[in-house]
């Protein structure tokens, strides 16, 4: 298939809105502010790129590999400038780039295959695969690129195009993957859009759009359904989570809290299956809580293009009051901060690694998603009662036992209500896993083959077995 230069999406109208750097509070660059009228152009011109690219399956796979071969190419200009938006560490940036990288040559290589139907009728049925259309995808502000592409690469190598709107508040690293991504693959195979409300409303309903699929927010989850509804378009919601830790009574704390802690800090704990709640048995809780304290203390917080950088800001000032709120609201409560509490007196939007013990069990830092660097740590008497707290928010994403007996830690995580349990570890997906949420953390499957089936409809063909 055809190569083109980079080159940027093409902005349609004057308009730009600011782009802040999360370590500074300041704006360092402007992105277009395209308007939801213009997305007629982008979703026509997306569905004739659709008519070539669906129709040579064999000139899609070394297409993507061309486009992973590009992204490692521009891995050091996309980190940085990741970093200066998202605020992140810098070597978190260049993990996230090579994860696009690999989900790439991943789904490149990934078959559908054809499955015969056998049912002793005197016909050849057989199953195949055919792709869906244009795809909308719509990526949050935590993980960019990473969520991109777990999104655009099973769709294109299904044979879909893809419109991406990222976050306006992370649209600048995502146009430039976007014009990397494009010399490898015809035009208007993948296209970036970026701009404000109602931008990404008018994507998830417009009729010339097939697919959906949009991480994010529960009742904008519900929203981008709704809007999905009206074209009768399918839908993949991966709605983020309240991830529950349970540590057993035969634990070595100190050999799994790093471990724990980082799987709750991670990208200043704005990962949608971070551990968000940890239950400690109440004989070891001071411990735990100790331990966890400890490690917050001394994470060191800064700007992520500082190589010295642990832990990068909150991503934006909304979500920084969000943080703070949940923080305030759980001290007035009776919760105690063990470490942090509070915002660092620096500009920017950084918040001090927050551990919060006896926080009681209704308080919105547990029963909610803070999506921040704050971890509420819980005492329990019994199992049955860990797991029964554990289960009772209306999330459903992932969870983590942590423990020596390996075996009975297993059979703890059988009985958490997620769609992915982990055992001494937690956050850790592998390319080839589905990857879905229960109760209201999603609809539909990202990952893996099911992923693949997802951007793809079944198409039968009967034929006699004889002439």
């Amino acid at each position: 298939m055809p190569t083109r230069s980079p080159s940027p999406v093409p902005v349609l109208r004057d308009e730009c809105f600011a782009v802040l750097d999360p370590a500074t509070g300041e704006a360092f660059a402007e992105a277009p502010d395209q308007q939801p009228d213009e997305l007629d152009a982008v979703v026509n011109r997306a569905h004739e790129a659709w008519r070539g690219w669906r129709s040579d399956s064999s000139a899609r796979t070394p297409a993507l590999f061309a486009a992973a071969d590009a992204v490692e190419a521009a891995e050091a200009d996309l980190a940085s400038l990741l970093t200066r938006e998202q605020g992140k560490p810098l070597s978190e940036s260049y993990a996230e780039i090579a994860r696009v990288a690999a989900r790439l040559r991943y789904f490149a290589e990934l078959d559908p295959g054809r499955q015969p139907i056998t049912d002793g009728r005197p016909v050849h049925g057989e199953i195949r695969w055919r792709p869906l259309g244009p795809v909308g995808a719509i990526v949050p502000w935590n993980f960019p690129l990473q969520l991109a592409s777990a999104k655009f690469a099973p769709a294109l190598a299904a044979g879909n195009t893809v419109v991406l709107k990222p976050s306006p508040f992370t649209p600048l690293a995502t146009r430039m993957l976007g014009s990397v991504i494009s010399t490898a693959l015809p035009k208007d195979v993948l296209t970036v859009v970026t701009g404000r409300e109602p931008l990404g409303a008018r994507l998830a309903s417009h009729p010339g759009i097939r697919h959906v699929t949009f991480t994010g927010s529960i009742p904008t989850g519900r929203a981008v359904a709704a809007g999905a509804a009206g074209a009768l378009a399918r839908v993949t919601l991966e709605l983020g989570g309240n991830d529950a830790a349970i540590l057993l009574d035969d634990v070595d704390v100190e050999r799994v809290a790093d471990r724990l802690f980082w799987a709750a800090f991670r990208n200043c704990g704005q990962v949608c299956m971070a551990v968000k709640r940890v239950y400690a048995p109440a004989r070891i809780y001071s411990q735990v809580v100790e331990a966890l304290a400890y490690r917050a203390k001394t994470a060191v917080v800064g700007a992520g293009l500082d190589p010295d950088s642990e832990m990068g800001p909150v991503n934006n000032a909304p979500q920084l009051a969000r943080v703070e709120g949940y923080t305030a609201r759980a001290l007035a409560d009776g919760a105690r901060a063990v470490a942090g509490g509070h915002r660092l007196d620096r500009p920017g939007y950084f918040f001090a690694p927050t551990i919060l013990a006896d926080v009681p069990s209704h308080s919105p830092v547990v029963t909610e998603e803070q999506f921040g660097p704050v971890l509420p740590v819980l005492p329990y008497g019994s199992l049955d009662e860990a797991v029964e707290a554990a289960n009772g928010t209306c999330f459903g994403l992932g969870g983590s036992v942590w423990g020596t007996d390996l075996d009975r830690a297993e059979a703890v995580a059988d009985r958490l209500e997620c769609g992915t349990a982990w055992i001494n570890h937690h956050a850790e997906l592998s390319l080839a896993q589905p990857f879905a949420g229960i109760k209201e953390s999603g609809v539909g499957v990202a990952g893996g083959l099911w992923g693949l089936h997802g951007n793809l409809r079944p198409f039968v063909v009967h034929r006699p077995k004889e002439a």
